[in-house]
């Protein structure tokens, strides 16, 4: 009989418990701040604790380098690789930014975490029928208040390597005319790659590397997002490519 591994019994019967403790706590913490937090900043804090406390009860040690590379106070569109379901507590305890996030339209129904995320102010698109105006206008609002951190692969990765950028939400970059950071997060997949109910602590990397304008149109199209994802793309994919080993080093 096959027994399962140590990390596997930690997982479900530790780690699993743990965090759907951190997410009603601070989930219910959010939601109630919603109510006299209207700009999602305490909303904000919640989900640094959160990503906190899950990094640290995974035994995940994140290294941080770029930080900069990046002023303080400014609006940018963070476009990062994904690679686990730990990529988002990995970016969110690191950059000290008011992060938003364009999440799918499912996990709006989610119980507390989908609250969470409406009421703090998250984008919602329905990957089958995207509403880019829609999300356009909405994410306008929140310029002044948040940046927006975007996996521009639309899904994790099975393999380790960067999949192509989707450009719908360089677009918005550009209309917006918003810098864009290429971020790349390093070894995430070893804590937990997708499809496996299994964590295991790791040493993880988040590079940032520096902004990039984008090209003053004035009326760009699809053509023109293209190009500037598989700019971003060939940075972060290089950055993934030469770090996937684990080793840590400056770009």
């Amino acid at each position: 009989m096959n027994v399962p591994p140590f990390h596997w019994w930690r997982t479900v019967f530790f780690l699993i418990p743990a965090i759907t403790v951190y997410t009603i706590v601070l989930g219910a913490i959010s939601i109630v701040s919603s109510l006299f937090d209207r700009r999602g900043y305490t909303a904000h804090r919640c989900a640094r604790a959160w990503s906190w406390l899950i990094l640290k009860t995974t035994g995940v040690r994140v290294t941080v380098e770029g930080l900069d590379r990046i002023t303080p106070g400014t609006t940018y569109i963070f476009v990062s690789n994904h690679q686990s379901i730990y990529d988002t507590p990995v970016v969110f305890s690191s950059l000290p930014y008011q992060l938003r996030i364009i999440a799918k339209e499912s996990l709006a129904k989610f119980p507390v975490l989908g609250w969470h995320l409406k009421r703090g102010k998250h984008l919602f698109v329905d990957r089958q029928n995207p509403d880019r105006a829609g999300i356009f206008n909405r994410w306008r609002a929140l310029v002044s208040e948040a940046s927006l951190i975007v996996y521009a692969e639309g899904t994790r990765s099975r393999d380790g390597h960067v999949a192509k950028f989707k450009a719908g939400s360089f677009l918005l970059a550009i209309e917006a005319q918003l810098p864009i950071v290429p971020v790349a997060v390093i070894g995430t997949r070893r804590v937990m790659p997708k499809g496996r109910l299994r964590t295991e602590p790791a040493d993880v990397g988040l590079i940032i590397h520096d902004p990039i304008q984008p090209p003053a149109i004035d009326a760009p199209t699809i053509h023109d997002a293209r190009r500037l994802a598989e700019r971003v793309h060939e940075i972060v994919s290089a950055t993934v490519e030469r770090l996937q080993d684990g080793r840590i080093a400056a770009p």
